[in-house]
């Protein structure tokens, strides 16, 4: 078993992502996983990453506060447990667009 405590959670720079703070809860530096990683994002009021796809697929789950997803075909706000799926090449931008922090949790394979 590996265990990662939040307080020891290795911090992580993710290219484009703008007032957010990440922080590695599994795989990757954190843990030995070999089929997915997981992450945890604190967006600041204002905080978003640039419109971007990624070749693998990405689970987001808000925790916190809200999130706005914005793709090339539109935009959802999640709230608190709401999340999404987005597929291999699908380009999106994370947007805090309140006055409170919001928090995710990402999943994606390694």
């Amino acid at each position: 078993m590996q265990v990662t405590r939040y307080n020891e959670a290795p911090p992580y720079e993710a290219a484009e992502h703008y007032d957010m703070r990440c922080l590695r809860l599994q795989g990757k530096e954190a843990t030995a996983t070999d089929m997915i990683w997981i992450g945890l994002s604190h967006l600041l009021p204002g905080g978003h990453t640039s419109l971007k796809d990624a070749p693998v697929e990405k689970i987001y789950i808000v925790v916190a506060g809200q999130v706005t997803i914005e793709t090339p075909n539109g935009e959802v706000t999640l709230g608190y447990l709401d999340s999404c799926r987005l597929g291999p090449g699908e380009a999106r931008a994370l947007v805090n667009r309140t006055n409170s922090p919001a928090t995710v949790l990402l999943a994606m394979p390694v």
